[in-house]
């Protein structure tokens, strides 16, 4: 692993939305170790920001250098205030804090239990909001504060990934540029699953599984061109599920929530926003100096290969550095 001092960062060949203003990218690290609640005062510690706790296994820091961050156990059923309340309670989504608002007392109780009995094996969980790609190398610094704090964990456990997620701004919403990115990935991946498995059996295990091969041959085929309708129909059709790689759930349902829902399995996961939620690269917090670089370039190598393949725009983007330091503060 490269050291975190040293780390480039690469930028993607349209480091721009189509607007002209800079492509963003939020980042999630699963760790193991200390509880979401020490984790979240170190990170408080280290970059600043009010630490407010929304239940005993989720809080969140407002104000930090990295703008809000949220620290949790990677468990639904810890945190039961989240799930819409009963129909016809009068209460709108996060709606109320007295008696009758959420569930109620056994089904927090039940929750604060069940998240007691396996907190020592489910991972918990750093969510960054939306940053700008030159601000990346400033994540290696919250991951060393975690790892200060105790954080561990190198890919995987053994339920599975630990996984280190980047939820990356694409450069416009059209159909053509979302199938480049997606067909791109698809060649890559066998490529991006042995990069990620080198950490051995268990970080092999926890990987996604890789897309269906009949569905990976028809957005391969050179004559496969969907508008935006038909790209969704094609991937709900074949990967109704968040497990994958490159997840499109959370930018699908960006476009038409009520239609991938109807898709999905009823306990199915997914947060509509217009971003590619890329999964395939694992967390290694438990190792001094461990940088995001090498994953976060190896999603940069998916965008070059997209790029091959895209007509010239008629006006290039405008340049961006390539790669930033940690800002002092």
């Amino acid at each position: 692993m490269t050291e975190s001092s040293m780390a480039e960062f690469r930028l993607p060949p349209r480091p721009l939305r189509a607007d002209g203003t800079p492509r963003r990218v939020g980042v999630e690290i699963e760790f193991m170790g200390p509880s979401a609640k020490v984790a979240a005062a170190a990170l408080a510690a280290g970059l600043g920001g009010r630490l407010a706790e929304e239940d005993p296994h989720a809080f969140r820091l407002e104000g930090t250098a990295l703008g809000d961050v949220r620290v949790e156990l990677d468990l639904r059923a810890a945190h039961p205030q989240r799930r819409a309340p009963a129909q016809g309670s009068g209460q709108g989504p996060g709606q109320g804090s007295g008696q009758g608002a959420g569930p109620g007392l056994p089904v927090r109780a039940a929750g604060r239990t069940l998240a007691a009995f396996l907190g020592p094996v489910v991972p918990r969980e750093v969510i960054t909001g939306p940053l700008a790609f030159d601000r990346l190398p400033e994540i290696d610094r919250l991951a060393a504060l975690l790892h200060g704090a105790g954080g561990r964990g190198r890919g995987a456990v053994l339920l599975g990934s630990l996984g280190l997620h980047f939820n990356v701004e694409p450069p416009d919403l059209d159909a053509a540029t979302l199938t480049g990115l997606l067909r791109a990935y698809l060649r890559r991946e066998p490529d991006l699953r042995r990069a990620t498995a080198a950490g051995g059996f268990l970080a092999a295990r926890g990987l996604p599984p890789p897309f269906p091969a009949a569905y990976v041959a028809q957005v391969l085929d050179a004559g496969y061109r969907p508008d935006l309708d038909a790209l969704a129909r094609d991937y709900l059709a074949a990967n109704p599920t968040r497990h994958r790689g490159l997840d499109l759930l959370p930018l699908l349902a960006h476009r038409d929530e009520a239609g991938v829902r109807a898709a999905l399995p009823p306990d199915e996961k997914v947060s509509p926003r217009p971003v590619l939620h890329y999964r395939m690269p694992q967390a290694h917090v438990g190792l001094a100096g461990w940088s995001l670089a090498p994953a976060w370039n190896l999603w940069v190598g998916v965008e070059e290969l997209a790029e091959e393949g895209r007509p010239q725009a008629a006006s290039p983007q405008a340049a961006s550095p390539q790669g930033a330091s940690p800002d002092p503060a």
